[in-house]
C-alpha cells in the first residue's frame, strides 16, 4: 500500500496532466450530510428547508450508535419534497446482504421517482464492528465484499433471474422485485481514502468521494486531508479509471465551512486543532474559509485542478453554506 505521507508520481501526474473537460466542467452539486433530528416532525422540516437553501441531495451516514435508520428515513425525506435528490453516505457493505441492499435501494428508488443515490463503503469504524459482533476483517477483504455486493446488485437489478457464486454471497435463481424507476439502477457512490477502495471506486462506482484515510485500528487520519493528499487520491482513480474518467462525478466533504473576512487568522486557529499550518488548512480541500465570494472561487479552482463538483457540507454549515450554493448556481 502506498504510503500517504510520500510524494509519488501519481501525485505528479495528477497535479499536472490536464484533466478531462467532462469534469473540470462539471456543473456543480451540493450535498448536505445530515445527522438526523429528535422527532419525525423536525426531520420533516428540516428535509424542506434543506431543499429550500439549493442542496441538490440530502444524506445520511450508516452507523449502529447514531443516526436514523437510513432507508425509512430517506423515503420520508423524499415524500414531503419534490426535487430533492436523497442518498446513503455511505452504507457499511458488512452489515447487510447483497440481496437485501438491493431490494431496498430498488424499492427507494421507485418511491422516490429516482431521486436516490446509493452510497456504498466498506467500513472504517472499528467500534460498532466489535459492539455488534461484526466480525472487522482486515481493509481488503472489506473492500472486495463491498466490490461483490455492487456487481450483485446491479444483476439484480438488471436480470430476471440471478445466480451467482462469489466469494461473500450464494444466489440461485433469484429475481428480485421491485425494478428500480432509474434505468440500470440508482447510481452508486463509493467513498474511501486508500489506494484500493478509491481504485475500486474508479472501476465500478457512478460517483467517487475522498475521504480522508481509514487507519488499521478503525480511526481516521487528520494528516491524510491535505492538498497533496488529494492529489495522490486523484491519480489513484484517474490511473484505474482509464476510459470511465470522463464519465465519473468526483465528491468531496467539506468538513468546516468558516464565513469570514479573516481566511488566515481562521485558517491558523483551526490548523492549531487538526495539526496543519496556515497555509495547509488554506489549500485543503476538506475546508472553505472567506467570503462567500471568496469560497466560490475557491471551489472553482479545486474543481479546475482535482475535477472535483459535487461538494457535500456538514450539519453545522448548512445555513452558511447556502450563500455560495446560490453563486455557483447563478
Amino acid at each position: 500500500m502506498t504510503d500517504p505521507t510520500t510524494n509519488t508520481s501519481a501525485e505528479t501526474s495528477a497535479d499536472t496532466l490536464p484533466l478531462p473537460d467532462a469534469l473540470t466542467n462539471r456543473p456543480f452539486r451540493f450535498g448536505f450530510q445530515s445527522r438526523g433530528a429528535d422527532t419525525g416532525r423536525e426531520w420533516v422540516e428540516k428535509a424542506r428547508r434543506v431543499e429550500d437553501l439549493g442542496y441538490d441531495t440530502l444524506q445520511l451516514a450508516d452507523h449502529f450508535p447514531s443516526g436514523f435508520g437510513v432507508f425509512s428515513a430517506l423515503a420520508t425525506a423524499a415524500a414531503v419534497t419534490g426535487r430533492l435528490r436523497v442518498g446513503t453516505f455511505v452504507i457499511d457493505t458488512d452489515f447487510r446482504h447483497p440481496a437485501l441492499l438491493a431490494k431496498e435501494a430498488a424499492t427507494l428508488d421507485l418511491l422516490s421517482g429516482g431521486r436516490f443515490e446509493l452510497g456504498l463503503g466498506a467500513g472504517w469504524m472499528r467500534g460498532e464492528y466489535e459492539q455488534t459482533g461484526i466480525p472487522f476483517d482486515p481493509a481488503g477483504v472489506r473492500i472486495d465484499r463491498m466490490a461483490e455486493t455492487v456487481e450483485v446488485a446491479r444483476r439484480l437489478w438488471d436480470e430476471s433471474e440471478v445466480h451467482h457464486a462469489g466469494r461473500f454471497s450464494t444466489l440461485t435463481g433469484l429475481t428480485l422485485t421491485p425494478r428500480p424507476t432509474t434505468p440500470a439502477g440508482p447510481p452508486i457512490l463509493i467513498g474511501g481514502g486508500g489506494p484500493k477502495v478509491l481504485a475500486t471506486a474508479a472501476r465500478l462506482a457512478d460517483i467517487v468521494a475522498f475521504n480522508p484515510r481509514a487507519t488499521p485500528d478503525g480511526s481516521q487520519d487528520r494528516q491524510d486531508m491535505t492538498a497533496g493528499a488529494t492529489a495522490r487520491k486523484l491519480g489513484w482513480v484517474r490511473d484505474a479509471a482509464g476510459e470511465r474518467l470522463p464519465g465519473l462525478e468526483l465528491n468531496i466533504v467539506l468538513l468546516r465551512v468558516v464565513p469570514t473576512a479573516d481566511r488566515d487568522g481562521q485558517a491558523t486557529s483551526l490548523g492549531e486543532e487538526f495539526g496543519l499550518t496556515t497555509v495547509e488548512m488554506l489549500e485543503n480541500p476538506h475546508f472553505l474559509f472567506g467570503t462567500a465570494d471568496e469560497m466560490a472561487e475557491t471551489l472553482r479552482e479545486r474543481r479546475t485542478r482535482y475535477g472535483i463538483s459535487y461538494v457535500s457540507v456538514t450539519e453545522t454549515a448548512l445555513t452558511a453554506f447556502a450563500p455560495v450554493i446560490a453563486l455557483l448556481k447563478a
